[in-house]
């Protein structure tokens, strides 16, 4: 989201949807084949890539333009379609993904014990943030996405072609959701209608942190996560509840965000 809504500023509604989609596919081909997390990661992350490609160059490429509702109203119709696709295919039930432990396992660090699976979410969080930054700083791909993000006919004249690189750069974005429908499906369980969920802590984790920067978004979901966790501990009704209003009050005192970025 950080890449798409932030940096491109392509609003793609169905984005929950296609972790939720991610998550019951691979916990279907885990039935099946009986494959574990992290080798359902490498079928996951290209099946994911390639839906993302076709989804830029399909739908997301006929709308691009100065006026985001076009791939405001494309994407929100895509989300209503993969809601019912799934309905249909899993029905409404909850699923979760067996993780032969490791979803409950936990180290001990100087009398605190932390969870196995948060430490690894949070690792290749840092790991993905740190990357796709360094790739839009010091590669070529990376100046040419900035450049079509800023002025897609400045970015045309100069020799870069917006839409090849808009769908790279959609591969790029929906790629990574195959680590988020894994670890989603570990970490909770997941239904067809669990998208829009997903999709509003991702709108609020990048603007809490700053359009256009992806440490700014990193920073914004640690906002959420963590006064969501203070929440919980409070009440249980108050978790989600306390990320929206942490929220809110960014929005309210730092429109622009916790890093800003010109």
């Amino acid at each position: 989201m950080a890449l798409m809504f932030g940096v491109m500023r392509i609003v793609n509604i169905a984005h929950g949807d296609l972790v939720i989609l991610l998550a019951l596919i691979g916990i279907s081909l885990a039935g099946i084949l009986g494959f574990g997390p992290f080798t359902l990661m490498i079928l996951l992350i290209p099946m994911a890539a390639a839906v993302g490609w076709l989804l830029q160059r399909l739908i997301l490429n006929r709308v691009l333009g100065d006026d985001p509702l076009p791939s405001l109203i494309a994407t929100f119709g895509l989300s209503i379609a993969l809601q019912n696709l799934m309905l249909q295919i899993w029905s409404a039930d909850t699923r979760s993904l067996p993780g032969g432990g490791i979803e409950a396992a936990s180290v001990n660090m100087a009398g605190l014990y932390l969870g196995v699976l948060p430490l690894i979410v949070l690792l290749v969080a840092t790991l993905l943030t740190a990357g796709i930054d360094l790739m839009l700083r010091s590669t070529r791909f990376g100046r040419a996405l900035r450049a079509s993000a800023a002025d897609v006919e400045a970015a045309a004249i100069s020799g870069v072609n917006p839409r090849k690189v808009y769908a790279l750069a959609t591969a790029l974005s929906v790629g990574i959701l195959g680590f988020a429908a894994v670890f989603q499906s570990l970490r909770s369980t997941v239904s067809p209608a669990d998208g829009p969920a997903q999709l509003i802590y991702a709108f609020e984790a990048v603007i809490i942190g700053g359009m256009g920067s992806i440490w700014g978004a990193f920073l914004g979901s640690m906002v959420l996560g963590i006064s969501q966790a203070v929440g919980f501990r409070f009440d249980s009704g108050w978790g989600i509840l306390a990320g929206h209003l942490v929220f809110l009050l960014v929005l309210a005192t730092r429109p622009q965000g916790l890093i800003s970025k010109r």
